[in-house]
C-alpha cells in the first residue's frame, strides 16, 4: 500500500517515513505545500498523512484543492495547532481524522489503519486483473471466463489483494481489512497464508500466468504479468 506524506519537519518526515516502510507501506514525500498536492492529485495512493503548517501552501488549502477534483483519497492532518476550532475547520474540509502534535507513532498507525479500512464513497464494483475478473456486487470471481468458487472470507481476500493489485501486502495488513475484529494476531497470523494458499490454488493451479505471488519474509502481490 502507497502513502504521501507531506511534512516539512525533516526529522519528522524521516522518522515517520522509517516507521511507514518498517510497516510496509510505501511512501512518497513532499516538503511543502505545493509539490504535495502535485503529488497527490495523481490520487494514486491509499492515505495521505497531511501536515497543516507548510510552506508555500497550508495543509488545509491543499486539502480542499484535492476534494475539489473529486480525489476521494483517506487525509490525515497532522498539526501542532490542537484548538477546537482548527480540528472543527479540518474535518468540515474533508479531513478524515485529525491528530494533533506530538503524537504516538502507534496512534498514527491506528488511525491509519482506519480511515483504510473505511469502503470508498463510491466503490468500484467491478475489478479486473489480467483474465480475472471480480463482480463486488454479484460476489462472483472469474477467470478467462469460468467461475471460481469462494467462501466469504476468500472473497473478502480477493478484493483486497484486486483493488491493490500490483502492491505488495504484509501480513498485517491483510489482518487488518480481512480480520479487522481480530485486536490480538498471536494464533491468528497463520490465517493468511493458509487463505492466500487456498486462494492460489483456486485461480492459479493449472493455469498460467501465476497472479498471485509470495515475496518471503515481505508479504503478498496480486500482479498482472502484462
Amino acid at each position: 500500500m502507497k502513502v504521501l506524506l507531506v511534512e516539512d519537519e525533516v526529522k519528522l518526515a524521516q522518522s515517520l517515513e522509517k516507521g511507514l516502510k518498517a510497516e510496509g507501506f510505501a511512501v512518497d514525500r513532499a516538503e511543502d505545500g505545493l509539490r504535495g498536492l502535485e503529488i497527490a492529485l495523481g490520487c494514486r495512493h491509499d492515505a495521505v498523512i497531511l501536515d497543516v503548517m507548510l510552506p508555500f501552501m497550508d495543509g488545509f488549502e491543499v486539502m480542499t484543492r484535492i476534494r475539489q477534483q473529486r480525489c476521494k483519497v483517506p487525509i490525515i492532518l497532522l498539526t501542532a495547532r490542537g484548538s477546537l476550532e482548527d480540528r472543527i475547520k479540518g474535518l468540515d474540509l474533508g479531513a478524515d481524522d485529525y491528530l494533533p502534535k506530538p503524537f504516538e507513532f502507534r496512534e498514527l498507525m491506528a488511525r491509519l489503519r482506519a480511515v483504510m479500512r473505511r469502503p470508498p464513497s463510491e466503490p468500484q464494483l467491478a475489478l479486473r486483473v489480467a483474465d480475472l475478473e471480480l463482480d463486488v456486487g454479484r460476489r462472483e470471481l472469474r477467470r478467462a471466463g469460468v467461475v471460481v468458487p469462494l467462501r466469504a472470507k476468500e472473497l473478502a481476500l480477493m478484493e483486497l489483494f484486486m483493488r491493490r493489485k500490483g502492491l505488495v501486502l504484509s501480513r498485517s495488513m491483510i489482518l487488518d481489512h480481512v480480520w479487522p475484529s481480530d485486536s490480538d494476531y498471536g494464533d491468528a497470523s497463520n490465517l493468511v497464508d493458509v487463505y492466500v494458499a487456498q486462494l492460489r490454488k483456486k485461480i492459479d493451479a493449472g493455469r498460467d500466468p501465476k497472479l498471485l505471488q509470495t515475496l518471503r519474509g515481505i508479504g503478498y502481490v496480486l500482479r498482472d504479468p502484462a
